[in-house]
């Protein structure tokens, strides 16, 4: 039954790392791309689930205009309003930034977009080898010029999701930028001088080191990262593996859903996960969680949906993260074992919303 009263909008976050670059290349070797870790994964223990293996998308090449419009349609087909795709800006220089230049380009597909700066540095702690910085990330107030400069005209893209007027813009690790209230003052600025007189939606991906109030750096609210959050205290003690951590996914379903809501003094958009399993990308400390099916996924699904209350008509996200993160075992994007089951639970949920 469709709930009249409430209307919500889901974001999925997608991965752009789908096909190859100069720079991957030279780091981890000739045509690396995400599928290179999915399709070298193993399992580490009785009924661990790897690898996984996409169905109905294939292993598709994210430079191909049908991939990307082959995503997009599965998602809306199955109730996602848009995708916030991934951003890599390394002090003026971009990585993993042919997709969405593409989308832009050619204005296809027509789906719903908006960006999230992944702020981090990027290491060679994928393969447990080193924590060796490979990619550095450093701040400046000239760096944050050029870089609003360049976001101002993707924003300007009618499919670029807005708020009151205002781009949708999140950090993912707002913690890690000095002064981050200056950058944000500025981007807004520059912002308001080029037609975005509200300015920008700022929000904070929580659970990496930005825990407090948000509205005091401008931002406008946060978003869980998860299954993060959730997953403290739920280590499963079944498996007592050396060096990885192990938790189920049925009791991080029952920890969200005991602490979800939680009242806040400023807006925080919830979040779901269909899994998490970053062992392809680790030969050592990963983190796995066991168990997801289609039916605690919906359950949860439905719980945030049932219990979050939209801000205004606008400000209505839940996000789904992830959409196709293979090489951490979190993805709605249908595989061999489960098919389009994980989707068809998004619809079910979901289509009360819409």
């Amino acid at each position: 039954m469709i709930n009249n009263a409430k209307r919500i909008r889901a974001l999925a976050v997608v991965l752009p790392q789908f096909h190859p670059i100069p720079e991957n290349d030279e780091w981890w070797g000739k045509g690396f791309t995400e599928w290179t870790n999915v399709v070298k994964a193993k399992p580490r223990f009785k009924e661990h689930y790897q690898p996984h293996i996409p169905a109905d998308l294939g292993f598709y090449d994210l430079r191909l205009e049908e991939a990307r419009i082959a995503q997009a349609e599965l998602a809306k087909k199955y109730g996602i309003y848009g995708f916030c795709y991934y951003h890599y800006w390394f002090h003026g220089k971009q990585l993993l930034e042919k997709p969405v230049n593409e989308i832009l380009a050619s204005g296809k597909p027509n789906f719903p977009f908006c960006l999230c700066w992944a702020n981090e540095p990027w290491g060679r702690n994928w393969d447990g080898s080193n924590n060796k910085i490979i990619q550095e990330q450093k701040y400046s107030n000239q760096d944050h010029l050029k870089h609003i400069k360049f976001l101002l005209n993707i924003f300007k893209d009618k499919r670029y999701i807005k708020v009151n007027g205002k781009p949708l813009f999140i950090v993912y690790k707002a913690a890690h930028i000095p002064n981050i209230k200056d950058m944000i003052n500025l981007w807004n600025t520059e912002a308001k001088k080029k037609g975005f007189k509200n300015g920008i939606y700022f929000l904070a991906t929580t659970s990496h080191g930005f825990y407090g109030n948000p509205t005091e750096y401008d931002f406008a609210g946060t978003w869980d990262f998860l299954p993060y959050i959730c997953s403290k205290d739920t280590v499963s003690k079944v498996f007592k593996l050396s060096g990885d951590r192990v938790s189920l996914y049925s009791d991080i379903v029952k920890r969200a859903l005991e602490t979800y809501p939680i009242p806040k003094p400023f807006k925080k958009y919830p979040c779901v996960c269909p899994g998490w399993d970053n062992s392809p990308r680790r030969a050592k400390k990963a983190f796995i969680v066991h168990g997801s099916t289609p039916k605690l996924y919906e359950k949860w699904l439905a719980h945030v949906c049932d219990k979050f209350e939209p801000y205004s008509k606008q400000e209505n996200f839940i996000f789904l993260n992830a959409w196709n993160e293979w090489a951490e075992g979190n993805h709605l994007e249908p595989d061999l074992k489960w098919g389009l089951k994980y989707l068809e639970a998004t619809k079910r949920v979901l289509g009360r919303y819409i």
